[in-house]
């Protein structure tokens, strides 16, 4: 079920918890595919935003349409990818 124009993302119980959880296994993901080397001086909003193209691209998550595209809506999409992973 995806988000549709205008629908209010729902916070998830333990989002921050995810988030970090997502950008760890998205990181080794990007390094383990070989597409991105992340370095110490990445800002979490700059992995935030790679991560989720890359899921996108790999067709891992579905899209958020381009004029609902911020830091919040990337996060909580990873988030939400990241509750998914064993």
């Amino acid at each position: 079920m995806g988000l549709t124009a205008g629908a209010i993302m729902k916070k998830l119980k333990n989002e921050k918890e995810l988030l970090k959880k997502a950008i760890i296994e998205g990181v080794k993901y990007g390094e383990g595919r070989g597409v991105v080397e992340f370095e110490p001086t990445d800002s979490a909003s700059e992995k935030i935003e790679y991560i989720y193209r890359l899921l996108v691209h790999d067709k891992v998550i579905q899209p958020i349409p381009e004029d609902q595209i911020s830091q919040k809506s990337m996060k909580h999409k990873i988030a939400i990818w990241a509750s998914k992973l064993k």
